[in-house]
């Protein structure tokens, strides 16, 4: 296993998007979903260990989230964990694990930024892992011999308006193409028209770079955020990190690596990907992912008895009975003291749904 490859798992989020489901005190990355008796997070590290030594894997999270993240992980040793001391979005977030590297690497003498590393979310769901792993090869083997900042990016099957699009340009070598531009989360229409034109790829949140690469795109493109880090050189990697993450974190702005360093960098590369990939990040998804009965409903976790229903997705505490009579289309879940009962397809209203109650409510239920 190459001793140069980094891991970088980002798992900060709230996903509030899954409420009551997933809450502030236990995010969906914590939760196994399925029944596989493994979280989301734990699945994305099994994901890795092939091709990553488990000493060179990092987990980036909020501080609230350390203690669980080493009980989930537990032959992760603490270092590992990189707390964050206020929510900052992806770039801050990267590039504390970059700076972290460049420690660790200049305590192993090497000093040539040569160090690969891939970033990916911790709530991913891959269905084909071996086709992940040599994909994420492949992505290795070209930053190794190119400056170049990689993203993967899905073959749309669908017209979806939850994903940000990336528009491929020309081949810089077989399977691998320089990207003409990123796209917002279009509207139903857009995404018919790139899912025509065969052009576009779903942006899947993951990137491969050289340590060297991201570093000079940090200095080019967001050089606030670089010149920050860059003030715990020789700090980093010590005793004295953590001080120093908890005073200086908070100051960076809250921007994300898609906006700050993808958008504008001139040498961003993407890998058109297939391997059964879903960022699960919506009750819908959870859906389309899960197994149906002849209505196509879906039961999660507990028992169920539908009559005239189709279509519903249900999930309460493991050992209750749902009886749904008459239901279509619907969202029904059940967790710690809240049942939501929604449309389908309403569920981009559950992220205010999740706001309006912790207002309301002054957090209890979020």
């Amino acid at each position: 296993m190459n001793q140069n490859n980094y891991c970088v798992i980002m798992a900060g989020g709230v996903g509030s998007r899954f409420w009551p489901f997933s809450r502030n005190e236990q995010p969906k990355q914590f939760l196994d979903f399925f029944g596989t008796g493994r979280s989301l997070l734990q699945m994305t590290i099994d994901r890795f260990r092939p091709i990553v030594p488990i000493e060179n894997i990092l987990i980036v999270t909020n501080v609230i989230y350390r203690d669980q993240v080493l009980a989930q992980i537990p032959d992760l040793k603490a270092e590992q964990v990189l707390c964050e001391p206020a929510r900052r979005n992806t770039a801050p977030c990267i590039a504390y694990a970059v700076a972290r590297i460049k420690a660790l690497e200049a305590q192993k003498g090497h000093t040539e930024g040569k160090a690969k590393i891939v970033v990916a979310p911790s709530d991913h769901l891959i269905l084909q892992e071996e086709t992940f792993r040599q994909t994420i090869q492949k992505g290795f083997d070209f930053i190794e011999n190119h400056d170049a900042l990689l993203t993967l990016g899905m073959k749309p099957t669908r017209p979806e308006t939850g994903y940000g699009y990336i528009q491929m340009g020309e081949k810089a070598e077989e399977d691998i193409c320089r990207v003409k531009a990123f796209t917002e989360k279009p509207n139903l229409e857009l995404a018919k028209v790139f899912l025509d034109s065969g052009d576009f790829l779903w942006n899947s949140g993951i990137f491969l770079w050289s340590l060297a690469s991201i570093n000079e795109a940090f200095n080019a493109y967001l050089p606030d955020i670089a010149t920050k880090f860059a003030e715990g050189e020789g700090i980093m990697g010590t005793a004295d990190e953590d001080a120093f993450i908890q005073q200086m974190f908070p100051t960076c702005p809250s921007i994300s690596i898609d906006y700050g360093v993808m958008e504008k960098a001139k040498n961003v590369h993407v890998i058109p990907s297939d391997f059964g990939w879903s960022d699960l990040g919506t009750w819908g998804s959870l859906y389309d992912l899960s197994d149906k009965d002849e209505q196509a409903n879906v039961t999660l976790h507990c028992q169920s008895m539908y009559y005239d229903s189709h279509g519903n997705v249900v999930t309460l505490p493991k050992g209750h009975l749902a009886v749904i009579q008459g239901l279509e289309d619907c969202i029904v879940a059940e967790s710690n003291g809240v049942l939501l009962i929604c449309k389908r397809d309403a569920e981009q209203q559950i992220r205010q749904f999740f706001m309006d109650a912790e207002v309301q409510f002054e957090g209890k239920y979020n």
